[in-house]
């Protein structure tokens, strides 16, 4: 079993992203400019946020964060949304999900520049990713993604399951592996509802779980060789941490690393990719590399 170091490769990927602004900079060019918005004070959104403006300083991007209260209207959210959508400066934005109940989180995705969607939710992005155009891929299936070659991960040909069916990670990364210039292999889509979902599980060579209900991927659902890539992040209580809660997987780690011939852990595995896949949209945002 050899253990999947996303904290690691996601470093890694930093840095050669540092030394390409260094160059673009020294040559005369923009920094990339990534800003954030923020609804309200929900503790994973706030950790999320903070480790995306560090990750800024790390890539040597310019960042902005603008905070709301819980309170704010949709209007009033829609309204700062242009605003970024017409500033030059800004390469990239997003707005940190889950927004509050009163606000259409679909109508504040659909205002947002597509050409500046770096976390590629609006429906321009996702319809060319579908198709295999040039976008900007959603951050954590474009991290998974990234693993896989890093590590040298053979997909063309194999079976995957995919466990869940999010627009955030589901959906495209069904997409994702199916296409030939990416996954290329042979895609299966499971959720709650499945028929027979350990036996979908147990023919699958990759299994990417994104159910988000932890250790639901037990040990009788994993075959011997097969990749798990766990995507999972819940808070679960736990009185012997300091923040009295900690991280738990949607894969039983301890009962099924020993089956797998890679796997990653939770936490340091697939979420630092999800926010270093940021940052290379940000840097392909600066760069105009899909949308003049």
């Amino acid at each position: 079993m050899q253990l999947i170091d996303g904290k690691a490769t996601a470093a890694a990927i930093k840095a050669e992203i540092a030394e390409e602004v260094r160059q673009i900079v020294a040559a005369g060019g923009k920094q990339p400019h990534l800003a954030a918005v923020l609804v309200g004070h929900d503790g994973g959104s706030e950790t999320y946020v903070k480790n995306k403006v560090l990750a800024c300083e790390q890539c040597g991007f310019k960042s902005s964060l603008i905070r709301f209260e819980d309170d704010v209207t949709e209007e009033r959210l829609l309204e700062c949304v242009h605003v970024l959508n017409d500033d030059p400066d800004v390469d990239g934005f997003i707005v940190q999900l889950p927004l509050p109940k009163h606000i259409n989180e679909q109508r504040i995705i659909e205002a947002i520049d597509y050409r500046k969607d770096v976390d590629g939710f609006h429906p321009i992005n996702v319809g060319r990713m579908a198709i295999g155009l040039p976008c900007f891929i959603s951050a954590t299936p474009l991290g998974i993604l990234t693993l896989l070659r890093r590590y040298g991960i053979q997909t063309s040909g194999k079976k995957c399951v995919i466990l869940g069916r999010s627009n955030i990670v589901g959906k495209p990364m069904a997409q994702l592996m199916m296409q030939k210039q990416y996954g290329d292999a042979t895609v299966t889509v499971c959720h709650s509802h499945s028929a027979n979902l350990k036996g979908e599980c147990l023919e699958a060579d990759i299994i990417i779980a994104a159910i988000g209900r932890p250790d639901f991927v037990t040990a009788d659902m994993v075959k011997p060789g097969a990749v798990v890539i766990d995507v999972g992040t819940t808070r679960v209580p736990d009185a012997s941490r300091k923040s009295g809660y900690r991280l738990n997987g949607d894969v039983k780690f301890d009962e099924v690393a020993d089956k797998c011939s890679f796997i990653t852990p939770v936490p340091g595995g697939v979420g630092p990719m999800t926010i270093c896949s940021l940052m290379k949209n940000t840097l392909s945002a600066g760069k105009k590399e899909y949308y003049k």
